[in-house]
């Protein structure tokens, strides 16, 4: 069956979900940091530094900062060391002292971080600033082996992550209600649901609470004492709202050829031919062999034999469905691959058969 060779997501109608499910705080939210450093103590899996001269440059100016002089001109050979970036995520409200993991991944040509050591690398956020300091040992998930040619290799081994691997040395203020109220953001942009979470805070917290701004935001009065702030949020968070059942949508992977539809998918009733079209072209080398003594060269010439098959297209009639289970089943009866499914969808869709959007990832 065709079930199997693609995906369709039967849901379930739609129930009440948490509001810290359906919404975010306007600006508690995560920021990206990164960083540039080196990776030492390799088993002789670094960079090659004549492919990689910023790995060079970087010791050297490391090097220097530490007192450690390099004569002008030395050429040095590294196999120990890879020039790295590091990256993170600052969550909101993290306070310095704290620890955050880190990511640490080659720039250059090295083979392997397994066994190495992240020295002190400044973590900067996009003004600038640095957030946070990285360096400790890292864990690789893989292994791999090489020997005349032959290579085995699990897993990647060119980045790995740092647990605890980074100090935050500065903080992200995010001053949530400092303004007499606070932002909620719905995570996807619907009236109907942000009419409704705006309903259920004020059945919850009185009239007047919250307004729906737009299809996305809602404004919510905050409490005048910080101290019930935290309190609030945490009653706000935990109140069920049912959200508006999504728009009908088809999600067509041009790349794999996945289909996915939504429970609002309807189809009305059509009637569909379709023939697969297969092309055979078989190559076999045959042998040119010169006359004796003609002087002529013993060649191999390729012939091809090419056949064009097409299957039988018969007109099937899909009736109209009003659940996905019908939609399902019509669809099944055409026997189509998931490849060809995708060209009969986007043909009902122009033809008006198919009542859902249209969406190509």
């Amino acid at each position: 069956m065709l079930v199997a060779a693609y995906l369709f997501v039967l849901s379930a109608p739609a129930r009440a979900e948490r509001l810290k499910e359906l919404a975010s705080v306007q600006g508690v939210r995560d920021n990206p940091i990164i960083g540039y450093g080196l990776m030492v103590g390799l088993d002789g899996t670094g960079d090659q530094t004549m492919q990689t001269p910023f790995t060079t440059q970087s010791l050297a100016n490391m090097l220097a900062q530490l007192g450690v002089t390099i004569p002008e001109g030395k050429n040095m050979q590294l196999k120990n060391v890879a020039a790295v970036m590091v990256t993170a995520t600052l969550p909101p409200f993290v306070r310095p002292g704290q620890s955050i993991d880190v990511t640490v991944s080659s720039m250059g040509n090295a083979k392997s971080l397994r066994g190495g050591t992240l020295l002190m690398t400044p973590l900067k956020g996009a003004d600038g600033q640095v957030y946070a300091i990285a360096q400790g040992n890292m864990v690789v998930g893989g292994a791999g082996a090489s020997a005349n040619g032959s290579k085995v290799q699990v897993n990647q081994l060119s980045s790995g992550r740092i647990p605890n691997g980074a100090l935050v040395e500065r903080a992200v203020e995010a001053p949530v209600g400092s303004d007499g109220a606070f932002t909620l953001e719905l995570n996807r942009s619907d009236f109907g649901t942000a009419q409704r979470a705006a309903e259920a805070i004020n059945r919850s917290f009185g009239a007047g609470s919250a307004d729906a701004m737009d299809a996305r935001v809602i404004r919510v009065r905050a409490p005048e004492s910080p101290a019930e702030r935290v309190s609030f949020l945490a009653r706000l968070e935990s109140l069920e709202v049912t959200p508006t059942q999504a728009p009908a949508r088809v999600v067509i992977n041009a790349r794999t050829g996945s289909v996915v539809m939504n429970q609002a998918v309807r189809v009305s009733d059509c009637a569909v031919a379709h023939g697969s079209l297969s092309v055979v072209i078989d190559t076999q080398p045959v042998i040119s062999q010169p006359a004796p003594f003609s002087g002529g060269n013993t060649v191999a010439v390729p012939t091809s034999q090419i056949s064009l098959n097409q299957g039988s297209g018969a007109l099937q009639v899909i009736k109209g469905g009003a659940s996905l289970a019908d939609v399902v089943k019509g669809l099944n009866a055409l026997g189509a691959n998931p490849q060809d499914l995708v060209s009969i969808l986007q043909a009902m869709k122009s033809a008006g058969a198919l009542r859902a959007e249209l969406e190509i990832i």
